[in-house]
């Protein structure tokens, strides 16, 4: 499992941004966003180099932040690649609550996904010849 930085934003003109620069201020990058929003507030995924610093970044800067596990797997970026691996969770009864991908290479994407009931999952990934993302290849340890 890897972190993931989670921020809540109202839903107006100038907070991502805002957040985002909060981020960089504390010297840290940025390696993935997604944004899902409503009408009143957006939901900001990130992966970025030191998530519980980029988290109290945040926080001392005003927003509603918090680090949270989940399960990043490098996939082939092909079509199919996705579905491979959700029909594998399918089978491993892991239920899949979000989830978000972004290329890497033309060779490989990865699939970051928010899962519940997935104890042991990476190691059953690995024995079926996934490639789960491991903390060091997203931020820095330490």
């Amino acid at each position: 499992m890897i972190s993931q930085l989670t921020v809540f934003l109202e839903n107006e003109k100038g907070r991502l941004a805002a957040a985002c620069r909060a981020v960089s201020e504390a010297g840290i990058n940025l390696h993935a966003l997604n944004l899902a929003d409503t009408a009143d507030f957006g939901v900001a995924r990130m992966l970025c180099d030191t998530p519980e610093a980029a988290a109290e970044a945040l926080r001392e800067a005003g927003y509603r932040a918090t680090v949270t596990p989940v399960l990043a797997v490098r996939v082939p970026n092909i079509p199919g690649g996705l579905a491979v691996l959700l029909e594998f969770l399918d089978e491993q009864d892991v239920n899949v609550e979000y989830g978000y991908c972004f290329s890497v290479s033309a060779e490989s994407a990865v699939d970051v996904l928010k899962i519940d009931g997935g104890e042991g999952v990476e190691a059953k990934l690995a024995e079926a010849g996934f490639a789960p993302v491991r903390p060091e290849d997203i931020y820095r340890v330490g």
